[in-house]
Parts: C-alpha cells; structure tokens; sequence
C-alpha cells in the first residue's frame, strides 16, 4: 500500500512572484556554476599536457631499459638457446 502526498496548490499573484523568484534566482546559480566551470577547465589545460609528457618520458625510459636488457649478451644467449631447443625438441 503505498501512501500518496500531493502538494497544495497555490494561484494567485503571491505564487506567481514566487516562482518568478525561483527562476531568477536558478538562472543566477547556473550562470555561476558555468563561470566556475570554464574557470576551471582554462586552469586545467596546461596540466594535462605537462602530464602527459611526464608519462611519455617515462614510457621512452622504461622502453629505453628493457631494450638494454633484452640485447644484453645474456639474455640474447639465453633466447638463442631456449629457441634452439623448441626447434629441435621434435
């Protein structure tokens, strides 16, 4: 069972100064929270290129790493060999 509440409508000029007040006042807010917004976003721009910069440098560096490690003598004898051995492992 579910209980309904219905609001009491008000007429007359009272209600209509009223909701006049709410529009103003609604518009005002948006506008604000909009200047707020594009504020923001201006600020926020120049970060995100420097951060995505920091990453790419990052990403070259650890690319720059593995490549060390991976033509390293070891570990191309170690492939060399793994590779030799499942080739002939028949």
């Amino acid at each position: 069972m579910a209980v309904v509440i219905t609001p009491k409508t008000v007429t007359g000029p009272p209600a209509r100064h009223l909701l006049g007040l709410c529009r103003r006042r609604g518009r005002l807010v948006g506008g604000r929270i909009r200047r707020a917004a594009r504020r923001r976003s201006r600020s926020d721009a120049g970060m995100t290129t420097a951060e995505y910069a920091v990453g790419t440098l990052g990403a070259c560096a650890l690319a720059a790493g593995l490549y060390k490690v991976v033509t390293s003598e070891a570990v191309t004898g170690a492939l060399t060999e793994l590779l030799n051995r499942a080739l002939h492992a028949a």
